[in-house]
């Protein structure tokens, strides 16, 4: 998997988990994600990933039970949440397009004006 240089970094072995947001649309908005980004198979993650806005209003969609399509790291992209073919937040792998759907995982609305959308700034946070 190919990421730019800061997601890179929060993809990095050993990596503390990421925070995910995209500042400069008209809207904020973000992932907090329970394990670091990484290539898999399948879904992977815990129930302490959640989605979120920030602007034009705050809003949290926590995990609703439904199921555990938490993170997949895909060789071009990678996705989070997710059910019945539609992932809350995608990102392609240069982190300049993106999409967003409701998903069962967190009963989410779109995040973003529109499904589909432009990355015009990322930021990566790390916890440890």
């Amino acid at each position: 998997m190919r990421y730019g240089p800061a997601a890179a970094a929060a993809a990095a072995p050993g990596a503390a988990p990421p925070c995910l947001t995209a500042p400069g649309c008209p809207q904020v908005f973000g992932a907090f994600l329970s394990h670091p980004l990484r290539p898999s198979e399948e879904f992977y993650g815990t129930g302490e990933t959640f989605l979120f806005m920030l602007h034009p209003r705050f809003k949290c969609f926590r995990w609703t039970g439904d199921n555990c399509f938490f993170i997949k790291g895909y060789r071009d992209a990678f996705a989070i949440g997710g059910g019945s073919g539609h992932f809350g937040l995608w990102l392609d792998e240069d982190l300049y397009l993106g999409h967003s759907s409701p998903c069962y995982t967190f009963n989410n609305c779109c995040l973003s004006e529109t499904s589909d959308f432009r990355v015009t700034e990322l930021e990566v946070w790390t916890f440890s």
